[in-house]
């Protein structure tokens, strides 16, 4: 359960073996040795205030793998001198919570010793389970850091985040890592020391940069090159930018098609072409597929946007789509990037209009007001003409004027309930075919001659 070992019942110093990866011997141990996250940890911020007191609420770290959220958890009890418990959202539940309970009264009453309780993957945990943490924090027993790579306003009960305090965590800039990779390889301790590794700059700069912010990566890759490269005669190890290279297959990008970064990327590539960048829009697309993502998925969008975004003003758009979505899935990849830009490119480019949202305009009058009553001259004329043989009364489709025998196939009737014929939901966009067609209607209705 505990995911730091400890040498005895009582040690919380973190014990580290050779057997174990780089990433984990290099784990920091205190504060002064965390490097990253400023925005919560530097000089008068709330969290490093927090932890200069010493005086610790429950809080939830969220942000992207490897952005140290375990770790900083672990540095946080040590800082404020608590015992240290975990569990994992993943395997473990409210029966192993009551042990931990159980086990921080032991420690409460014979030592007076605060327990923090790490639970990782915490929106892996289902209401009743958030629930079950709430009378252990509100009685003070258990200090909860909870950690997630999920939006915590999606993914965790509202009494749970009214107690927490959130911290986002960032994945590391390069300059980060690249003073972690000289840590690791000066520390002869838990590092890479005793190696003598000489690096040169581009291979570090390499390794920092390629690991897309996640320090696990950056030092495996830098494990991976010290272990595996020969020793100079004088017994040291030189890495190189190709020797870097080839302990990196491909750049490592921060995604997860179920988590923010699908969101955030998935909407940044809608809004680049809704603002009819090309360039950008590209770049998401391309971002998003290197990353993982399902070609269809995006296909789906566009197809969604042809309607929301661009709709009469260039119908064309949504048939090229389309088209576009067949083709890709009788070619496949590397052709399929063809069509996925081919499309991309034209949403981009087309003329924009979101006229047809009005449905939802007229969706919300239908919801608060109900449906109004067919106009009689509407509705079915097999109906009317039975409703006036049996009833003997007038044939209300008798009063339906039929607009192809008007000038123009147009003639002024009512089409709308009664109570609502002023109503006007519809907003024409002014580019592309949608102006020229709204313009065509204006004209008819004043009347004016003409081709139609």
């Amino acid at each position: 359960m505990d995911l730091f070992e400890k040498k005895d019942k009582n040690s919380t110093k973190q014990k580290s073996t050779i057997r174990e990866p780089l990433a984990t011997r290099m784990r920091p141990r205190s504060l002064e040795e965390f490097v990253g996250q400023e925005h919560i940890l530097g000089e008068g911020k709330l969290l490093q205030r927090m932890i200069k007191s010493g005086i610790i609420g429950s809080v939830i770290f969220y942000g992207p793998p490897s952005s140290g959220k375990t770790t900083l958890a672990y540095v946080i009890s040590q800082e404020v001198n608590a015992e240290f418990v975990t569990l994992n959202a993943v395997l473990d539940g409210i029966k192993d919570l009551k042990k931990v309970v159980e086990r921080a009264r032991d420690q409460q009453k014979i030592n007076d010793k605060k327990t923090i309780l790490f639970v990782d993957e915490i929106h892996r945990w289902n209401k009743a389970q958030q629930d079950a943490l709430l009378p252990h924090l509100e009685s003070g027993l258990l200090v909860l850091i909870g950690a997630t790579t999920e939006n915590p306003f999606y993914s965790l009960v509202g009494p749970l985040l009214s107690r927490c305090h959130l911290f986002e965590l960032y994945p590391f800039a390069s300059d980060q890592l690249e003073v972690m990779i000289n840590t690791a390889l000066s520390d002869e301790e838990r590092g890479l020391g005793k190696y003598q590794v000489e690096i040169d700059d581009e291979a570090r700069e390499f390794l920092a940069d390629y690991a897309g912010g996640d320090i696990r990566n950056a030092l495996n890759a830098l494990e991976l090159a010290v272990t595996t490269s020969e020793q100079n005669k004088d017994g040291s190890r030189h890495i190189t930018l190709d020797l870097a290279k080839e302990c990196f297959q491909k750049r490592t990008i921060k995604y997860d098609r179920s988590g923010d970064e699908h969101y955030h990327y998935a909407s940044a590539f809608i809004k680049s072409m809704r603002g009819s960048d090309p360039d950008a829009a590209l770049y998401w697309l391309t971002a998003m597929i290197e990353a993982g993502e399902d070609p269809n998925f995006i296909f789906r969008r566009m197809l969604i946007f042809a309607s929301e975004d661009i709709g009469i003003a260039d119908s064309s758009v949504l048939r090229l789509v389309n088209s576009a979505h067949e083709a890709f899935t009788k070619c496949g990849m590397p052709e399929g990037w063809y069509f996925l830009a081919h499309a991309c490119i034209f949403c981009a480019l087309a003329p924009k209009s979101n006229s047809t949202s009005a449905v939802f305009s007229v969706m919300n009058e239908i919801r608060k007001n109900g449906i109004g009553n067919v106009p009689a001259h509407l509705r079915d004329k097999t109906a009317n003409k039975l409703e006036s043989q049996y009833l003997s009364k007038e044939n209300a489709s008798e009063d339906y004027q039929y607009p192809h025998n008007f000038e123009r196939h147009w003639v002024e009737q009512l089409y709308l309930p009664e109570k609502l014929k002023d109503k006007e939901w519809y907003k024409a966009g002014l580019e592309g075919y949608e102006a020229r067609y709204w313009q065509r209607l204006l004209s008819i209705r004043k009347g004016d001659k003409g081709k139609s």
